[in-house]
């Protein structure tokens, strides 16, 4: 049985029911088995994944593919064991010792390495943002459903045991009705990765030229973006926003600050800015409730009562409770145990592998978050607030 005959058909509105597993009915390795992994793009991501795989029982990188040679070599070198190196991506995939790749590679090739990794009969971890453009997102999607191979969008967080809590604790009504959500992503810097030949600068800095990327949208806010519609269970109807190329004054092409607004139904407004000139809060994502608010960072939350609400707690666990144990004024820590939310996401994809089960990030899920980016460039740079189209959305998610 294919994947396609697991997914869910129903209206954008149902969307929530993407994000549970499902079992698969296609062979998997067996639980003692290794599965054996090749790494497309050995940059900054796919080089610094290595070294989780390296870490995780049952899983090894047997192969690397960069066309960039000192990349290439940088990624072999991180390597437990003996790796091949490929400078073609598609020689990897005919090497019969790789079950599973990991694709790092610039956003605009995303779609066309995994299509063709999956169709090779490997299984994928496509980092994020999934797919550029809605023709490069449908292509994929449609790859993943008519496929008997797993496919994981690389949104990590979406892996992360925390915040699955903070989901949980969401939808479980910890909060109230959620209004808004407050995220940003901001740094003080170039974003520029050093060039040590000018012939390599498009290829190294591709995040920085609109043919292979779509800027911190893209890169950074989409991983936010994925939380707004897994909490929320729902794409959002429209976006207005706009951002420039206003500090870093240095060829770049893509904006090097932005800021948006997505429109949720029900009222619900989402706002997602980031810096590249002022690193103020770092990253952060608030989520805000009538009861409440929930505020995390890369691996920590932290959760505000709200008036009464903030009373009641206080009334219920006494003096010693928890409206007493605040966190340097950022609010109640939430305490949980969790790994590396990059490293879980890893571990998830071998036991996705391994117990034949539908990925929590999904193609489905990277699709959301890869169009609600699309709608947000389209947004940012013809100056316009642009609706969602029903049509192509229910066409790509089914």
């Amino acid at each position: 049985m294919k994947r396609r005959d697991f997914i869910v058909k129903g209206s954008l509105a149902g969307s929530a029911a993407l994000y549970a597993p499902t079992v698969l009915g296609y062979g998997a390795p067996n639980a003692n088995e290794t599965i054996n992994v090749g790494v497309i793009g050995t940059g900054d991501r796919g080089g610094g994944m290595i070294p989780f795989i390296n870490q995780i029982p049952n899983m090894r990188v047997v192969a690397c593919s960069d066309i960039i040679p000192f990349r290439l070599s940088s990624g072999l070198a991180k390597v437990d064991g003996k790796a091949k190196g490929y400078s073609d991506y598609r020689k990897l995939l005919d090497d019969k010792d790789v079950d599973a790749v990991l694709v790092a590679t610039p956003f605009s090739t995303h779609s066309q390495i995994v299509v063709d990794a999956l169709k090779a009969g490997k299984h994928a971890y496509g980092e994020k943002t999934m797919a550029k453009g809605y023709g490069g997102i449908k292509e994929l999607v449609q790859a993943a459903d008519t496929s008997d191979r797993i496919f994981q969008t690389g949104h990590q967080y979406h892996s992360s045991r925390l915040y699955t809590h903070i989901v949980d604790e969401i939808k479980k009504g910890k909060i109230g009705k959620i209004t808004a959500f407050e995220c940003q992503w901001n740094r003080n810097g170039n974003w520029r990765r050093s060039v040590p030949d000018p012939k390599w600068e498009r290829m190294i800095n591709w995040r920085m030229y609109k043919e292979f990327s779509g800027g911190l949208l893209a890169e950074l806010c989409s991983h936010q973006l994925d939380f707004a519609n897994w909490v929320l269970g729902s794409m959002p109807e429209k976006v207005m926003g706009m951002g420039g190329i206003d500090y870093w004054k240095d060829g770049r092409e893509t904006y090097d600050n932005i800021h948006l607004i997505y429109s949720y139904p029900q009222g619900v407004r989402a706002t997602f800015t980031c810096l590249t000139s002022n690193a103020m809060g770092d990253y952060k994502i608030k989520v805000l409730g009538d009861k409440g608010a929930y505020v995390l960072d890369y691996v920590k939350a932290w959760f505000y009562p709200e008036g009464s609400y903030q009373k009641e707690m206080g009334e219920i666990d006494g003096v010693s409770g928890a409206t007493l144990n605040w966190d340097e004024g950022r609010g109640i820590p939430v305490l949980l145990d969790h790994e590396d939310p990059s490293k879980q996401a890893l571990i998830d994809f071998r036991d996705n592998i391994v117990d034949n089960t539908l990925p929590i990030p999904n193609a489905k899920t990277g699709a959301m978050a890869a169009l609600c980016v699309q709608m947000g460039l389209d947004a940012m740079y013809n100056n316009t607030i642009v609706a969602a189209d029903q049509s192509l959305f229910k066409e790509i998610l089914g």
